[in-house]
């Protein structure tokens, strides 16, 4: 079985992060979300993977996943982003005759992704991820009926049921076969869900399987944030871990300081991340805070907040909350200001509070 990441979209609901950098490759509790995509993927067993990336960012993931461990990459280049279907359809060459997972980049499973793949037997034609959402309006919807989806539609208005349908797919290599004659939607794209149900129309057996534990499409700055939270909890050890330089410093709960970082009379309250580089200097750093390769913290507080590579918050007086701060991004202050501020900086940006 091989494993479809697709990775071919801009992020629009991100900018301006988005506009230097896919989503997909966004530090959260210490490394690229793309990162946690193909671990998944090689937990369940599969090692070879191919990433549908587009013409402005298939460098950027190269350079950032480079030989990743137990997984042989594949490139494949969409050309122009007409949906998901579109893109599993650029892949068939490169997919042949075998069964595969299909996994959209940007989500996050905490339980991973086996208990799908192992679903996946002779005579199912797919397994779909189903979970149930409080607003099903802006999802694909199933309906589901002793295991099997006998409907699906994308983003009713009236949703028939509370399932939609999440972020992993696995597929047998039918429904190849039935992408290379789908119609475009009404909102001119090759939808996914009308794949499937072709699927469903034609009487194959297409199974629904609900998500244990938390699942989360990092599709906007609050999600990213809310995302970084859940993963720096998850981090197994209680006590921190302290493997940088670390002088004249508070350090409580589930904290890492990696190898190369440096602390210097600082305080930090977990859970949260401290990246290989990065420098806190006279630094507040608060729960759910992930502080990315390079990046300094000077005379300054943040919490509940993601710092890329290389940013910089430099004698804030005011404690930054709810932040997320691009590559090289830089927030300093020469005055005292009255209350806080809400900040979601894109790559190599400044913010100067005066």
């Amino acid at each position: 079985m091989k494993g479809l990441i697709l990775a071919a979209g801009r992020g629009t609901r991100l900018r301006p992060l988005t506009h230097t950098r896919p989503k997909h490759l966004f530090r959260i509790a210490g490394k690229p979300i793309m990162h946690y995509a193909l671990e998944n993927l090689r937990e369940a067993g599969i090692h070879e993977v191919g990433i549908v990336v587009s013409p402005y960012n298939k460098e950027d993931f190269q350079q950032s996943l480079g030989n990743f461990p137990g997984i042989q990459l594949e490139y494949i280049v969409q050309e122009e982003a007409l949906g998901l279907a579109h893109a599993v359809g650029v892949t068939r060459n490169w997919l042949g005759e075998s069964p595969f997972v299909l996994y959209l980049g940007d989500n996050l499973f905490q339980q991973g992704i086996k208990p799908f793949v192992e679903a996946y037997r002779p005579g199912v034609s797919a397994v779909i991820a189903l979970v149930q959402v409080e607003d099903p309006r802006q999802f694909g919807v199933a309906v589901v009926e002793e295991g099997r989806i006998v409907k699906l539609l994308e983003k009713p208005k009236e949703p028939p049921s509370n399932l939609a349908v999440a972020g992993v797919y696995v597929f047998g290599p039918e429904i190849l076969e039935i992408i290379a004659h789908l119609k475009p939607s009404a909102r001119g794209e090759y939808e996914i869900t009308d794949a499937i149900q072709g699927l469903i129309d034609s009487h194959r057996t297409v199974l629904g399987q609900e998500i244990k534990g938390w699942w989360k499409d990092t599709g906007r700055p609050a999600d990213l944030l809310d995302a970084n939270r859940l993963l720096l909890v998850e981090q197994k050890s209680s006590v921190p871990i302290l493997e940088g330089e670390v002088h004249h410093s508070q350090i409580t709960g589930r904290v890492v300081v990696e190898a190369g970082a440096q602390v210097h009379n600082s305080t930090i309250l977990g859970p949260a991340h401290i990246a290989s580089g990065a420098r806190l200097e006279g630094a507040y750093i608060g729960p759910f805070t992930s502080v990315g390769p390079g990046a300094v913290v000077r005379q300054s507080e943040v919490e509940f907040s993601i710092l890329e590579e290389g940013a910089v918050v430099e004698q804030v007086p005011i404690r930054l909350h709810e932040c997320i701060l691009g590559v090289g991004a830089k927030v300093m202050c020469r005055t005292s200001l009255p209350k806080a501020h809400k900040l979601v900086l894109g790559d190599l940006s400044s913010a100067e509070l005066a």
